[in-house]
């Protein structure tokens, strides 16, 4: 265990002087007669004893008292040495099945690009703010966006503040990018569907297959891999729900894991129940999937089995390009399906607890359904406008 106090004393840099007769001076006279700095010294959870150089007192006391917080919640040990590269390796080592393979692939592509920069042989108590500012203007002189540089920054900062807490790589306090900021960019809108383009979409779908995508995501608020996903064990016909859960492999069952590793219910209409309804009577009996087709799925079977399926690839090829093909014969300006989960969010937004919301949408972060879900709708700058007008009547001029 750390001692519960931290050691200051004075390292001598000298030897001890020596008077006319060539006798040691007495020690109560070193200080004016001998250079020295300042030492503090303390003893790690394991037993090792550490120690800190100094040029003057003030500092070492200043270090002094951040230590001794330390030492007091058991975190008194130096940072152990690990060269970036190696830490690149291990942590993708590590976090794998912890986080998203996507939130990986994220976190190890941000460091190969950090690594690239200050060079991966770089100690990592080494890196400094300004090696991590410096790679941030190079990311933005070199063509980057404002809003991926800003991405590039909150992934370096998360994978650094592990190095920090639990791996202790890094000091508390150590992470370079803990105090850079991200650059200010104005927003662009949030893309709200209105019920008018959804029913322009559901009529363009054709399929049933489509319907009951489109239906999903706009009525209750799934995100796209959440529907591909999706089971027929995950739907309660009866208490009108859908269930959002993690699956594990089977034979017929391919892996998957919510976003954030939560499960949860989220409610459905009775419109896109019977379209659920309506594609149960055409799946083949025991296919276990809602929108991934014996077909599909047996090709995916066929490349697991020989090792060539990789969970990150897509489920269903080619969603992006038909779907931008019944925006068009819909007649419906630009969106995604990403913007149809955004406003059935928006939508539960006029009528329920923000809390509730956050619940439904599966965001860990209330801020997060607060700054990127809730768009603001024609309808509500109808409303705005009223309150305004009324304001302005009831006003007359001195």
């Amino acid at each position: 265990m750390a001692v519960e106090k931290v050691g200051i004393y004075r390292k001598w840099l000298d030897p001890v002087p020596k008077d006319e007769n060539g006798n040691p001076v007495p020690r109560i006279q070193w200080p004016r007669k001998r250079r020295y700095h300042w030492i503090v010294r303390w003893y790690g959870t394991t037993g090792k004893r550490y120690g800190e150089v100094f040029e003057t007192r003030k500092e070492a006391e200043r270090h002094t008292t951040e230590l001794q917080r330390q030492l007091s919640s058991g975190r008194g040990d130096k940072p152990r040495r690990i060269a970036l590269h190696d830490f690149i390796r291990e942590h993708e080592r590590v976090m794998k099945g912890q986080v998203a393979c996507g939130t990986l692939e994220e976190h190890v592509r941000a460091l190969n690009m950090f690594a690239k920069h200050v060079g991966g042989d770089i100690e990592l108590s080494k890196i400094q703010p300004h090696h991590a500012e410096a790679f941030l203007a190079q990311r933005l002189a070199g063509g980057c966006s404002t809003s991926t540089a800003n991405k590039d920054l909150g992934t370096l900062r998360r994978v650094f503040n592990l190095a920090v807490e639990p791996r202790g790589y890094l000091a508390e306090g150590g992470n370079p990018f803990a105090k850079l900021k991200k650059r200010k960019i104005a927003q662009p809108p949030l893309r709200y569907v209105s019920v008018e383009e959804y029913r322009a979409l559901t009529r363009a779908s054709g399929s049933l297959w489509w319907r009951g995508l489109v239906s999903l995501a706009y009525g209750s608020g799934l995100r796209r891999n959440e529907i591909l996903h999706l089971t027929w064990a995950d739907v309660d016909f009866e208490n009108h729900r859908i269930a959002i859960t993690a699956k594990k492999e089977t034979s017929d069952i391919i892996e998957w894991q919510p976003k954030d590793r939560e499960n949860r219910v989220v409610p459905i209409s009775e419109e896109t129940e019977q379209l659920l309804a309506n594609l149960q009577e055409d799946t083949p009996v025991r296919h276990p999937y809602v929108f991934i087709s014996p077909r599909r799925l047996q090709r995916i079977k066929e490349r697991r089995k020989t090792g060539k399926w990789d969970s990150r690839r897509q489920i269903i090829n080619n969603m992006g390009r038909q779907f931008e093909a019944i925006l068009s014969k819909a007649g419906v300006a630009e969106c995604t399906l990403h913007d149809l989960r955004r406003s059935a969010i928006t939508n539960w937004a006029q009528k329920l607890p923000i809390q509730v919301v956050q619940q439904l949408a599966g965001h860990s972060d209330i801020s997060t359904t607060r700054k990127y879900y809730l768009a603001v709708r024609p309808e509500d700058l109808t409303s705005a406008s009223r309150v305004l007008n009324s304001l302005l009547a009831g006003a007359t001029d001195d």
